[in-house]
């Protein structure tokens, strides 16, 4: 794809996101270090700006202490920022700009935690008060606490790639001042395979599993250390900062919690996932009302099982004693060629390829 066409598919893609998206929810933080990272690796800030063509309004927001902008802006400025320096792996740049005290109050409640463990649930819980255009996920697993990253909007495979390499290193960062010199390796998981720019510095960083079916950070090993003391502990700052972080999450647009609750419910039991009526009868609203509220954040009832499908596949394919026909059947592909056929599009790997990269640490 040559840049131009770049910017045509976000612009498009922007056309179709719900209005909320259009309103300043995202600290200007984020961009900022977007666009700082560009012009690092050689870009112009005043060529980057031009492309994005963000209004008066987004662009006084992003040069403000403390601004807010647009996630549409956000969006524009990640894809001018790829345009500028055709480097897909900058997202890891960006992220190195957003230690914890770039995420405001979130970032002060996270420093204040009793433990790890509650760090990582406090991010869960008020990711959203940061900004919107992902949800963060934290799932619990033998030996692994995987923190997912799930789109809350559709944008560009490039730019999305590129948001979240940015949110992942930022998290990591986080992980690495709470818990120097831990017990426990870190990975960070994407899905689409790109090429690490020449002189690209990944020395800090974790190692990156490209071509995976699910976006996040994974942490393995002895996880009782979650639930140790923090030297950063503040009891008297976490209840100032959690206080501030409700504030703010009650000020916020409410649409984002049914789409996170949706998202978690989706899991594969004895019957498989469950249905529109099932998710709607959950959560006490009708299945007409519940299509309505995914639709105005741009999603719907299919979209988001396939996404539940292409999360769980990873986790089911990484237990060896389960048949690929019986993964199919779990994630409710009656026929295990529409399953192969799925997992193809998603990772450009068939299931069984997939499995014996794993097995064979790739």
């Amino acid at each position: 794809m040559v840049h131009s066409e770049l910017m045509e598919e976000t612009d498009k893609l922007l056309a179709n996101l719900p209005p909320w998206t259009r309103q300043p929810t995202q600290s200007a933080t984020y961009p900022h270090a977007f666009v700082e990272a560009a012009v690092a690796a050689g870009a112009s800030r005043q060529g980057v700006l031009e492309s994005a063509a963000l209004s008066q309004a987004d662009l006084a927001g992003l040069e403000e202490p403390g601004g807010l902008v647009s996630l549409r802006s956000v969006i524009r400025i990640a894809a001018a920022v790829l345009v500028h320096t055709d480097d897909d792996s900058l997202g890891f740049a960006c992220g190195q700009r957003m230690p914890l005290t770039a995420h405001g109050h979130l970032g002060y409640a996270l420093m204040c935690a009793d433990t790890p463990r509650q760090a990582i649930h406090i991010l869960e819980t008020y990711w959203h008060v940061r900004g919107r255009g992902a949800l963060c996920t934290v799932h619990e697993e033998t030996q692994r606490v995987f923190l997912e990253l799930l789109p809350e909007v559709d944008s560009p495979a490039r730019v999305q790639q590129m948001l979240f390499s940015a949110m992942l290193t930022s998290i990591f960062k986080g992980i690495e001042f709470l818990l120097p010199q831990a017990p426990i390796t870190v990975e960070f998981w994407l899905q689409y395979d790109f090429s690490l720019r020449p002189g690209t510095d990944m020395a800090s960083l974790p190692p990156v599993r490209l071509g995976m079916p699910r976006v996040g950070i994974a942490l393995e090993g002895d996880l009782t250390i979650l639930d140790a003391p923090l030297q950063t502990a503040n009891p008297e700052g976490l209840r100032a900062a959690l206080a501030l972080c409700e504030r703010e999450s009650a000020l916020s647009a409410a649409g984002s919690d049914v789409l996170r609750r949706v998202r978690t419910a989706l899991v594969p039991g004895p019957d498989g996932y469950l249905s529109l009526e099932g998710l709607a009868q959950m959560l006490h609203m009708t299945p007409r009302t519940l299509r309505r509220r995914l639709q105005e954040q741009g999603y719907n009832y299919q979209q988001l099982l396939e996404d539940a499908r292409r999360r769980d596949s990873a986790q089911l394919l990484r237990d060896p004693t389960l048949e690929i026909r019986r993964i199919s059947e779990k994630l409710g592909y009656l026929n295990p060629a529409n399953f192969t056929r799925a997992f193809k599009g998603w990772t450009g790997m068939s299931p069984r390829e997939w499995r014996r990269q794993w097995e064979n640490g790739g």
